[in-house]
């Protein structure tokens, strides 16, 4: 089953009750305390890569649905995805102030004022899009419904779609595709070269250790949706870079988001859990999630090591992947000695 709809929040991310204990050339410390242990990044916002740039117009776009797209204005940008990544991408490039619309993943405080042009149920609004006045509108082809897609093309809005999956292989590539649609390729290009030395320097910081932690990606909305992740989930690609082990993989499961059954959990076994803060709340935090079939029988849930972190970022794999792997290293193993 395959997880489908918008993910929101702010960057957090909790230990509860342990860190996982490592060995190897860079040991890390166990957190012990009582209560949450909060890895936090400094700034939230994307940071541009310079002055706002101007735009090379008429662009032209390979989007992600088959077709070549001209661009020929930027000035009302509207970028919607699940993670909020192309509203970051957009920031990061230098061109938020351009940004007249936004998914509810798009959460970080610098679009807090931007409108949001997802329905009361999270799913894209035509309406709300069109009232904006786009001069380009970016999203994916998973956020924008095939119905919708057709709403956007019968109104005559500049549409370009970029590729729904998320990885870390898949940052760079991203930012690039972006920054050509919307003209400024030489700043996506300097974006990208920052952004790909901060991941390879946040991975170059995680402890080596001789047993990889076995870590669980959980996606939680009450008791009526629970999903482990495994391949191509984005998660796996996440708990790799920090050295762990995808659990959900590991178990052998062939899609990327799949219903927990306390069978399947148990098999699992993880070490720890990583869940989104908005989906650990909503199931009652750390109580109520050892309540779902199988978690209280895995070491992670005997012991209540739970990482969670922000639904904006966790799975955004944008311009601030580097500071998440980061956070996410610092929440596992804790503060290097």
């Amino acid at each position: 089953m395959k997880l489908r709809g918008v993910l929101t929040a702010m960057l957090a991310a909790t230990v509860l009750t342990g860190a996982v204990a490592c060995t190897g050339s860079k040991p890390a410390s166990t957190a012990t305390s009582a209560g949450p242990v909060t890895a936090e990044i400094a700034e939230l916002d994307p940071v541009p890569i310079g002055p706002a740039p101007t735009p090379r117009l008429p662009a032209t776009a390979r989007s992600f649905d088959g077709t070549e797209v001209q661009v020929t204005d930027t000035s009302r940008i509207i970028a919607v995805d699940r993670y909020g990544t192309l509203a970051q991408t957009v920031w990061a490039l230098g061109l938020g102030e351009n940004l007249v619309g936004r998914s509810t993943s798009a959460s970080f405080p610098a679009v807090a004022h931007v409108p949001n042009v997802a329905g009361g149920n999270g799913s894209l609004s035509v309406e709300a899009v069109l009232a904006l006045r786009p001069s380009v509108f970016l999203t994916d082809t998973t956020s924008a419904a095939p119905a919708v897609r057709e709403q956007l093309r019968a109104a005559g809005v500049t549409v370009v779609y970029f590729d729904p999956d998320r990885s870390m292989d898949g940052v760079v590539p991203q930012i690039e595709a972006v920054a050509t649609a919307l003209g400024v390729p030489e700043a996506g290009a300097r974006l990208g070269t920052r952004t790909s030395a901060e991941i390879a320097a946040a991975i170059a910081e995680v402890p080596v250790h001789d047993s990889p932690p076995k870590i669980a990606f959980l996606y939680l909305r009450s008791t009526a949706i629970t999903m482990m992740a495994g391949p191509g989930s984005g998660a796996d690609s996440l708990i790799t870079a920090i050295g762990g082990t995808d659990a959900g993989t590991a178990a052998g499961m062939d899609e990327p988001f799949t219903a927990i059954t306390s069978e399947a959990m148990i098999a699992a076994a993880p070490d720890v859990l990583l869940v989104m803060s908005d989906g650990l709340e909503s199931v009652g935090g750390v109580d109520g999630l050892v309540q779902i079939p199988g978690i209280a029988q895995t070491p992670a849930g005997r012991q209540h090591r739970v990482v969670d972190m922000s639904d904006a970022v966790v799975l955004s794999f944008g311009p601030n992947t580097g500071r998440v792997v980061s956070a996410l290293s610092t929440a596992v193993y804790g503060t290097p000695e």
